[in-house]
């Protein structure tokens, strides 16, 4: 994936779920100054890093269909009761995805009704 790609990427969890650079990092267990090489096209994600980054993307895009930014970068970052008391952002970070977007889908479908 070119660096513009991921620029894209960067751009849109900022813009559809209000998280600054350090919230990506902390999400994605690197330095803020990482993810701002990523953003100028100076540095590539690893893979691993690279596929939690297109998770992350998709999984703001989901909540956007139904949360203002910052309500979807305050549930990131919030205990979730339907999550067993884990943040969707640590569940992101083990890989857990799946986990996460079951929850999103749940929330959406009773949005939806």
């Amino acid at each position: 994936m070119n660096s513009n790609a991921i620029a894209r990427r960067l751009d849109a969890i900022q813009t559809k779920g209000a998280m600054r650079s350090s919230d990506i990092a902390n999400v994605l267990e690197v330095r803020p100054e990482t993810v701002s090489r990523w953003n100028q096209g100076k540095a590539f994600p690893h893979p691993n890093t690279e596929k939690q980054l297109l998770e992350l993307e998709f999984i703001v895009d989901q909540l956007s269909d139904f949360y203002e930014p910052n309500e979807a970068r305050l549930w990131i970052f919030s205990r979730q009761r339907l999550l067993n008391g884990e943040t969707p952002a640590e569940l992101i970070q083990k890989g857990r995805v799946d986990e996460v977007l079951s929850v999103v889908h749940q929330l959406r479908d009773g949005v939806y009704l």
